[in-house]
């Protein structure tokens, strides 16, 4: 991971945490990090911010998930394209994917 791509998961963990919070991060380390907390956002503790951290999807993880959305996406297609061939009826999702 890119250092800058860890401060700025830092930040989306706060704001997991508290989705109005206003702050700053400095540094890509949540132990050595700056966090300065703007108009008034009250602070969250950094053992909290680990631990939302630990459940938030890794890239890898989140790039799988895309792959796998966009698969299951294109067999979606590929069964109505059949189902319209052989003149059977189409599933209301089957039926979403050929709607434009």
């Amino acid at each position: 991971m890119v250092n800058g791509d860890r401060s700025i998961m830092i930040a989306e963990a706060i704001l997991k945490i508290n989705p109005n919070a206003e702050v700053i991060v400095r540094g890509n380390d949540i132990n050595t990090c700056e966090i300065e907390w703007l108009n008034g956002t009250t602070p969250i503790p950094k053992a909290d911010i680990e631990a939302k951290i630990a459940e938030m999807p890794t890239e890898e993880e989140k790039r799988i998930a895309r792959e796998e959305e966009a698969a299951a996406k294109e067999n979606l297609k590929a069964s109505a394209k059949a189902k319209l061939i052989a003149g059977e009826p189409l599933t209301e999702e089957e039926a979403n994917t050929v709607v434009l």
